[in-house]
């Protein structure tokens, strides 16, 4: 007797449970996830440790002395009110839609008067905010 080996037949994968599965999961990851944008400023914590940020051009420059006072790119203000400091954060800005600013406070200035830097340069649409630390060694 004779038996001839014939072509064994070749597995058929059937990918219908596997693409169901796949939509299942996005499905559940579409209803779970929360699609609300919260507003919030990006800040760096003061007293990193790490690499330092390289410096970039035409950053403009706010520190805050802990007596209250404004310097703007070298320009000097004394304990200016939010619009005084609006004004002056417009100009120092210039034609630039989305400036790099970099808020550099004293230790012991007031936190109002860093709020009210960020605020500010918040309200007139500048989000690229960065406050200004001494990096500390190990």
């Amino acid at each position: 007797m004779k038996l001839s080996a014939g072509k064994p037949e070749e597995p058929d994968v059937n990918l219908t449970p596997m693409i169901d599965v796949v939509f299942l999961l996005l499905l559940f990851f579409m209803v779970s996830t929360s699609f609300i944008r919260e507003s919030s400023l990006k800040v760096d914590l003061p007293q990193a440790t790490g690499q330092a940020i390289p410096e970039q051009d035409l950053a403009v420059d706010i520190i805050i002395n802990a007596d209250g006072q404004f310097i703007v790119n070298e320009v000097t203000l004394d304990k200016p009110s939010p619009e005084q400091l609006s004004a002056h954060l417009k100009q120092a800005v210039g034609e630039n839609e989305d400036p790099h600013i970099i808020i550099s406070a004293d230790a012991n200035a007031e936190y109002q008067n860093i709020v009210t830097a960020m605020d500010t340069a918040q309200q007139l649409g500048y989000s690229r905010l960065t406050l200004a630390t001494r990096q500390t060694t190990k």
